[in-house]
Order: C-alpha cells, then structure tokens, then sequence
C-alpha cells in the first residue's frame, strides 16, 4: 500500500465516524477493500473521455459483459 492508502486506522475512524460497530478483525479487509475502491476511481479519473459523446436519454444500452 502506498502512503495514501488508507490503513486499519482509518477503516475504523470511518465506522465509528458512521456509527457502524466494525469487529477489528474486519478492520484489515475494509481498509483493503478502501484502497481497491481508490485505485479503480482514480484510474477512472486518468481516462480522456472528452472524445465520448454521452448514451443519449431514453435508449436503450447494450453492455457485452451482461
């Protein structure tokens, strides 16, 4: 994990920030879960999409992974 990568420290800030009673072996595992969600949203936020015209309203989208 990088720096910025959150840590079982954080994991647990953030369930009792939501009141979330979180077991602290669970602690690891959502830290983990944390850093994944960051690394994808951040790549998303690399991608150039100002080339991409927008699925216009109402139709119909067809996804090959479904």
């Amino acid at each position: 994990m990088t720096p910025a990568d959150p840590d079982h420290r954080d994991a647990a800030r953030w369930a009792r920030r939501a009141g979330l009673t979180l077991a602290d072996e669970r602690l690891d595992a959502v830290a983990a879960t944390a850093a994944h969600i960051h690394a994808v949203v951040a790549t998303l936020r690399e991608l150039d999409l100002t080339g991409v015209a927008p699925t216009p309203a109402g139709a119909e989208v067809r996804d090959a992974a479904v």
